[in-house]
């Protein structure tokens, strides 16, 4: 008996892993199929009964990722600013970098579908709603803060590197390497950090955390956010960066634990209400 029970255990677990790496396989496939589109292959515009349409046409010299990265240089730069190629390499795994941000952008369907259908069957209804109810506030909260990164946090970080150059008597020059990665990075870590608010909302609906204990523990919630802001802020800008990260994260906390509280108020009122109806 223990035995046939130790196969069905063991049938179980090779099922599991199966499906989990058929899954992986397909993000990946994806992912790969789309960097090798933005690699090399580009666009351009051809006039068609006097209607102007793009159309993609393979380019290595001249690929989306190229353009995207060439883009960034002639707006996010400051003037006076030099960009450099200091390795031989660099401009390639510049653009690489670009190519692999824009394919995972580009699959994020495809990655929401495969990890939905993988754990969705160990869900309940309730949970598998609540899920879908934040996948739309996700993205949005994501894209402000890509948005919050690239239009505030990033421009504010090369003018105060160009006058700290400036104000010691060197000329200001950045690495393209140095240059993608800090917004290729910023991007994705202030995007990530938006997600707080769910994350935190999300674990509350589940009762895996307390409102109370969000709003007991806020003072934790503003070190760590400060903590955080101290790991991904560049360390140059004498606080000022590190300060305004903090604040843009204690805000998010407060705002998770303000939702959780909420959350967790209409839930003691549906509870109220049956005991309510049961009672009568």
């Amino acid at each position: 008996m223990s035995y046939q029970r130790h196969q069905e255990n063991r049938n179980y677990i090779l099922e599991y892993i199966r499906e989990l790496s058929g899954r992986a396989r397909r993000i990946i496939i994806a992912i790969i199929i789309s960097f090798v589109i933005y690699m090399l292959f580009g666009i351009q515009t051809v006039t068609v009964f006097n209607h102007t349409i793009p159309i993609i046409f393979p380019s290595f010299y001249h690929s989306i990722s190229v353009e995207l990265v060439r883009f960034f240089i002639q707006h996010n730069v400051p003037k006076g600013m030099q960009v450099i190629n200091i390795n031989p390499f660099d401009p390639l795994f510049s653009s690489m970098e670009i190519a692999l941000l824009l394919s995972v952008f580009t699959v994020m369907p495809v990655i929401l579908r495969e990890v939905w259908g993988f754990i969705s069957p160990a869900l309940y209804e309730h949970e598998k709603r609540t899920l879908r109810l934040t996948v739309i506030p996700s993205m949005i909260l994501f894209a402000s803060g890509a948005a919050f990164a690239y239009f505030l946090i990033i421009p504010f970080l090369l003018l105060f590197v160009k006058y700290y150059a400036l104000s010691l008597g060197v000329q200001p020059t950045l690495s393209v390497r140095a240059f993608i990665n800090i917004i290729v990075s910023f991007i994705f870590a202030f995007g990530l950090a938006f997600q707080l608010p769910i994350v935190m909302s999300v674990l509350t609906k589940f009762g895996f955390v307390s409102s109370s204990t969000w709003m007991r523990n806020w003072r934790w919630g503003i070190l760590v956010s400060f903590g955080i802001a101290l790991i991904i802020s560049p360390g140059t800008t004498g606080g000022i960066m590190e300060t305004i990260i903090g604040l843009v994260l204690s805000s998010l906390y407060v705002v998770g634990a303000l939702i959780s509280r909420r959350l967790d108020a209409n839930r003691r009122y549906i509870v109220g209400e049956e005991k309510t109806k049961i009672a009568e």
